[in-house]
């Protein structure tokens, strides 16, 4: 029978559906952060209440202790520190869930039913490996550990050794009414825990964007089984919301990377029978004020005649934290006459949002941050497109290569354009290791060097 409490979790659970829904536009996306906090303070009073427990001081001190915690790290993390960030949060919510998991494990695990001890190892299981795989991963983005695949000796055979034991602990925990289930518990979580970084160290850190969706589908995951072993039906919405979201962010990944989940997770590699000789690009590095010995024009002066330039950004512009630069070309072309767009490529950057998020964080209107699939008909009518700091996203490459990381791969087609200007801090390839056939173009314009720099420079020329 539906009761007060069920009804609650009801609306807090679209309260936190509506939340999502705004975050999918950046207009609205600061609004649906906010609904999306006060649904879930909301819903940890209405459990406290729920269960009888809201007037324990220790609760509300851990609730102090975190939120103060929360709001310290988040004034403090820098937007290029974003993605480690949100790895960092997926991994705390995996762990929660791990840890309810295996105190109702070790208290009530005589009293569960086989429903309840399947789901409890379930949840025990899945939250140590997000917990693991999260840590990994953001250690891989903050450059702690290598960010490329780090493959072991026999690595899938370990792997799939490890997940089976996991499996038949899980099965046996649940079916078996023995002694010694915590012990069994202990060494599940354990092996989980091992799983969770087997799987994370193998995917390098181009990959990153789809597997900390990946991460953050789990933690709902964890926590919605996690609300079956407890018998609490909001948790078991409001898990499964994240789950869900995060299963469909990872696939809309997926195709933008026109590759499939196992061999992200599996850190394949194709390039293997690409010949380097015969797709090195030659250089053609140019100074703003010094005119190519290809081209009638300088840089700058390509873009004073421009009437339609496109700017795209790319992980290189994080690196080099030059969005405030790029702000600053945004307005200047734009107080001169000219149409600017912005092109996001799905997967720029080292997480979900990353390019929208940093230009964002320097007032780039939202209006001007169009998708690839928007964008990509227009450069044909680009008199100018502005890379910077992209390189894999914008490769011709991905057209004709075959047998390397990102054939197949759509990418930003900005070799359509009238021009090109590269901001980019060299030549070399980019995460793939396969050579950028865009810079051997007669009407590509390579301003080599750190993104910041470089684009300041062009700025002050276009201003003359």
């Amino acid at each position: 029978m539906i009761g007060t409490y069920e009804i609650v979790s009801i609306v807090l659970s679209i309260l936190v559906l509506v939340g999502i829904k705004l975050m999918s536009s950046p207009k609205t996306a600061v609004q649906g952060n906010r609904i999306g906090a006060m649904a879930m303070l909301a819903a940890v009073i209405v459990v406290l209440a729920y269960n009888g427990i809201i007037d324990v001081p220790l609760l509300w001190f851990a609730i102090f202790v975190g939120g103060v915690t929360g709001y310290i790290m988040a004034m403090r993390v820098k937007m290029i520190q974003m993605p480690q960030m949100v790895a960092l949060l997926n991994g705390l919510g995996g762990g929660a869930s791990a840890l309810v998991a295996l105190v109702e494990i070790f208290e009530r695990y005589k009293q569960m039913t086989l429903f309840g001890r399947l789901t409890g190892q379930l949840a025990l299981a899945v939250g140590a490996v997000t917990f693991s795989g999260s840590l990994i991963a953001a250690a891989k983005l903050d450059r702690r550990i290598s960010q490329r695949p780090i493959i072991l000796k026999n690595h899938g055979l370990i792997s799939n050794a490890v997940l089976l034991i996991i499996i038949l602990l899980i099965i046996t925990a649940s079916v078996a009414n023995i002694s010694g289930i915590g012990f069994i518990a202990i060494i599940t979580a354990f092996l989980a825990l091992a799983y969770g970084v087997l799987f994370a160290i193998r995917v390098g850190g181009a990959d990153m964007p789809i597997t900390i969706s990946l991460l953050n589908s789990f933690s709902g995951l964890a926590g919605a089984i996690c609300g079956f072993t407890i018998e609490d039906p909001l948790l078991v919405a409001v898990g499964a919301i994240v789950g869900a979201s995060g299963l469909i962010l990872t696939q809309i990944m997926c195709g933008a990377m026109n590759r499939s989940l196992v061999d992200i997770l599996s850190g394949s590699q194709l390039n293997s029978g690409i010949n380097k000789k015969e797709t090195t690009p030659k250089e053609k590095v140019i100074d703003v004020g010094k005119p190519p010995v290809t081209a009638k024009k300088l840089p700058a002066e390509i873009l004073k005649t421009a009437k339609k330039v496109v700017i795209v950004p790319g992980y290189g512009m994080a690196i080099a934290q030059a969005q405030s630069q790029v702000k600053a070309l945004y307005d200047t072309l734009e107080s001169q006459g000219k149409e600017v767009k912005f092109a996001i490529h799905p997967v720029a950057g080292r997480m979900p949002g990353h390019m929208n998020v940093l230009l964002a964080e320097v007032d780039v209107p939202y209006d001007k941050l169009c998708e690839m699939d928007v964008i990509n008909p227009e450069f044909s009518e680009t008199d100018v497109a502005i890379v910077v700091g992209a390189c894999d996203v914008i490769n011709p490459a991905a057209n004709t290569a075959e047998g390397t990381p990102i054939y197949g791969m759509p990418v930003l087609k900005v070799e359509e354009a009238k021009n090109v200007i590269v901001c980019n801090l060299d030549t070399k390839p980019g995460y793939s290791g396969v050579e950028n056939s865009l810079y051997e173009l007669l009407h590509v314009h390579l301003l080599l060097g750190n993104a910041a720099d470089t684009v300041k420079e062009l700025v002050e020329v276009i201003k003359q």
